[in-house]
């Protein structure tokens, strides 16, 4: 159990002023896409605990849990995650949930993404006839997009330019000015202000989006309110939290699916 390992943390670390409220640094797509309206009464009501949520980038939301602003985390840049622990400011990287990628653009699809056959010629149809609003901001969602121009032997040119934005106001200069751009499948469900795009591409294996659930090691950072985060991590992986992971619906659609699928 997480909360037996967080116990041997603090009797090692020695004694330490804790933080008295929990803050989860999160990425936005689990914000925007409303999870927390839902999850949060639920883990007060399981655990007592009613966390504070910081909804940034997943990385600022590492950078700003590397500087002790936060106790847990809720990610999705895996190899981030995985170096964020190795450096020894998480104790574990967990697998909590996932959901997907999706390419949106203007439903007319001037660069013919829809008709690509895979998911490097959605891209190299955007590059080539395109144009693409990138969040630009070391988000979660723009550390894959990257990852998905490098695995796709693209670099790219004036036709991307960047937001520097979370995804709601990157979805909203998309369709603005009639651009391509990568949303999670959640944030782009929620999004009221689809206007003429569409979802043109989806479904391809490199489009999997995992999200991780990380402590922050009192070690690093000696003001953790480790026993929270550890209260909210283990009913967040339990059965009862993974299924109200499942529960979450988007316009009826389940948008969000646990790491663990017996829980569902």
């Amino acid at each position: 159990m997480i909360r037996l390992l967080v116990v041997l943390t603090l009797v090692l670390a020695g004694p330490a002023m804790a933080r008295d409220r929990l803050v989860i640094q999160s990425t936005t797509s689990t914000e925007a896409s409303g999870l927390y309206d839902h999850l949060l009464p639920l883990i007060e009501a399981a655990t007592g605990v009613r966390p504070q949520v910081v909804a940034v980038g997943t990385g600022q939301a590492l950078k700003n849990a590397e500087r002790c602003d936060g106790d847990l985390l809720i990610v999705h840049a895996r190899a981030a995650e995985e170096a964020f622990v190795a450096a020894g400011y998480g104790l574990a990287r967990h697998d909590l949930m996932q959901n997907d990628f999706v390419l949106v653009g203007p439903a007319d699809d001037p660069a013919g993404v829809a008709r690509a056959g895979d998911l490097t010629g959605a891209l190299r149809a955007i590059a080539a006839g395109g144009h693409f609003v990138s969040r630009g901001d070391d988000s979660g969602t723009h550390m894959a997009e990257r990852r998905l121009w490098g695995a796709a032997g693209i670099t790219p040119g004036d036709w991307l330019i960047e937001s520097g934005q979370g995804m709601g106001a990157t979805l909203a200069i998309a369709v603005a000015t009639g651009r391509y751009t990568l949303t999670d499948r959640a944030t782009w469900a929620a999004f009221g202000a689809k206007g003429g795009h569409a979802i043109l591409f989806e479904g391809a294996p490199e489009l999997a989006n995992p999200y991780g659930l990380i402590l922050v090691s009192a070690d690093h950072c000696p003001s953790v309110n480790a026993a929270d985060a550890a209260r909210v991590a283990d009913w967040l992986l339990s059965p009862e939290g993974q299924a109200a992971i499942a529960g979450f619906r988007v316009a009826g659609a389940q948008v969000f699916f646990p790491a663990h699928p017996a829980a569902e």
